[in-house]
């Protein structure tokens, strides 16, 4: 938090010098300068005392919030786990790929909503960028380090490469135009296995619950890249808040490399189900493209923008084949 410290610090005293001098410029007008410096004066201060208790606040959370977090996790998770010295696990070809996708989203959503929060606390948009983004990556390896202790796991490079992924997307656009004209979104369907043994199955592996389902079970998970056209091309009579979304997932997946699996009654062999990718082309909502005064409905609008709303979707999964939905969750 040192570079985070100091970042702070250097443009609290920018800030406070550009405002020392739009004051001292104030002199220039004589005829309503003795009148309106003693409110300027104490308008200025409280600004100055807002923004610096934000920027403490802000720093705080992150300290606190993400510090704390990664304690929680290693006693709540990796405390229970068999321990071992630090190593490497290659899980690059786990689950078609569909949970590193998920590290990048996570990792883009991270940098985003702490980008945002910095500038609420009045950092300037570049360096709340770079804050946020850094912040975002930093978190996600400190829990990489955690896995690659745990013996069961490792830590992964391919883990690393979603997380610079996601955060890259992100501060490539925030440096390059400044928005996010492309977003990355997630969205879930609960999957129904009527198959005892696969029932059993899914159980077992993403959990019973609808939480633990949507933060597990990768047959349900679909990642999506939405494109924002009227960014691309703001003279066009396209609605500002339309989006094309393309979308990735896959099904058919009772294992992370294979569909085997050991049980008290012996090996298990389900190759016959085909372990399909699956890519979606669908339409999507902006939110943040719908014109409001209310805060509440603005920060509504950005939480829900990490989501893809659900509409009409063509899915064309890796065997060739095309279906149709009326709406896709």
């Amino acid at each position: 938090m040192s570079g985070i410290g100091t970042a702070v610090n250097r443009f609290l005293r920018r800030i406070r010098i550009h405002l020392f001098m739009a004051l001292l410029s104030c002199f220039h007008f004589k005829g309503m300068a003795q009148d309106t410096l003693p409110a300027l004066k104490t308008s200025l201060s409280e600004n100055i005392d807002l923004q610096s208790n934000r920027v403490k606040w802000v720093a705080g959370m992150n300290v606190a919030g993400m510090g704390g977090s990664l304690v929680l996790l290693n006693e709540a998770w990796y405390k229970n786990q068999a321990r071992s010295k630090f190593h490497f696990f290659n899980d690059s070809r786990e689950w078609l790929q569909v949970d590193k996708t998920g590290h990048a989203w996570s990792a883009y959503t991270g940098a985003r909503g702490l980008t945002e929060l910095w500038q609420w606390a009045g950092i300037p948009h570049r360096k709340a960028a770079w804050i946020g983004t850094l912040t975002s990556f930093g978190y996600l390896t400190g829990i990489e380090l955690l896995d690659g202790f745990a013996s069961k796991w490792g830590w992964s490079w391919s883990d690393i490469l979603a997380n610079t992924t996601g955060t890259g997307l992100f501060l490539a656009q925030e440096l390059g135009w400044k928005e996010q004209r492309i977003q990355f979104k997630f969205s879930f369907h609960g999957n129904s296995y009527k198959d005892p043994q696969l029932a059993e199955r899914a159980d077992n592996l993403f959990g019973v619950g609808k939480s633990e389902r949507m933060l597990k079970d990768y047959n349900a998970q679909t990642y999506w890249l939405s494109a924002n056209i009227r960014s691309f091309f703001p003279q066009s009579n396209w609605p500002a808040w339309l989006n094309i979304a393309a979308g990735y997932g896959a099904g058919g997946m009772y294992g992370g490399f294979e569909n085997k699996w050991d049980t008290d009654m012996g090996m298990v062999d389900r190759t016959d189900i085909s372990r399909l990718r699956q890519f979606y082309l669908a339409p999507d909502i902006d939110f943040t493209k719908i014109k409001t005064r209310s805060k509440f409905l603005k920060t509504t609008f950005t939480i829900l923008n990490s989501f893809k709303f659900p509409a009409p979707a063509l899915q064309l999964d890796s065997k060739g084949k095309l279906r149709a939905y009326a709406i896709y969750f």
